[in-house]
């Protein structure tokens, strides 16, 4: 029987963080069948209303998908990425019916520095894929994106034409984005990206710092920063 011993956590939350645990270990393949609710039920000591919680839970963040009288299999990649909600500024750019740009100062490989090989995982000094890019709207610079890829996640990244697809939407459709995280700060720009963004080096910013990952390993590692003055963060909320 699977140890249950968490008596914070609910049944089925038990259950399910199981079936997720095995999934980002790559337990179970994508499309390959995952335990049956009868055996979930005799693995957890639960009820069958418990186990199909957890698995209808899982099937609304996209991570398995059930078939009625066959059974519970992982979702193919492509549907665990698209549960991830990565903004892209493109996107928001047209959006907004007006014009995006991206200007590319820099897409080469370059060797790692100890602290960059740890957030991506791979050894000091090993070849990673960096990116430097300044985004305008109407011809106004609007991010400046500075990106370092792991290049067993992403091997074409070198080729792809970031003036006319960007990095994330690049990303999207070539790894299978399992997981990211993310923190935003105020902050001053760095003396390079004051004069890349055309702004004071005082300048107030929104500075985006976001990692995201594969089953694996990670993927890539971006600093997205943001004169203050012209750019907001928006959304919508609903209960």
């Amino acid at each position: 029987m699977v140890s249950t011993a968490s008596p914070a956590r609910a049944p089925y939350a038990r259950v399910k963080q199981h079936l997720k645990d095995g999934l980002a270990a790559g337990r179970w393949p994508a499309g390959a069948l995952m335990p049956s609710e009868a055996e979930l039920v005799a693995a957890f000591g639960v009820s069958r209303m418990t186990v199909s919680r957890a698995l209808r839970e899982l099937q609304a963040e996209g991570l398995v998908e059930r078939t009625q009288g066959v059974g519970t299999f992982a979702a193919p990649l492509h549907r665990v990425s698209s549960t991830l909600t990565l903004h892209d500024l493109h996107d928001e750019i047209v959006a907004r019916g007006h014009v995006h740009a991206a200007d590319v100062r820099l897409q080469r490989a370059e060797p790692a520095a100890p602290a960059l090989a740890a957030q991506l995982g791979v050894a000091p000094g090993s070849t990673v894929f960096h990116a430097l890019i300044v985004h305008a709207e109407n011809g106004q610079p609007l991010q400046c994106e500075d990106r370092y890829v792991n290049p067993a996640e992403a091997p074409g990244f070198l080729a792809a034409d970031l003036t006319r697809i960007t990095p994330t939407q690049w990303l999207f459709q070539h790894t299978a984005l399992w997981r990211a995280q993310y923190a935003i700060e105020a902050e001053r720009p760095t003396v390079q990206e004051a004069r890349l963004l055309g702004i004071a080096p005082d300048a107030p910013c929104l500075v985006l710092v976001r990692r995201t990952f594969s089953r694996q390993a990670p993927i890539t590692l971006a600093r997205l920063v943001h004169p203050g003055q012209r750019y907001s963060l928006q959304g919508e909320f609903q209960p």
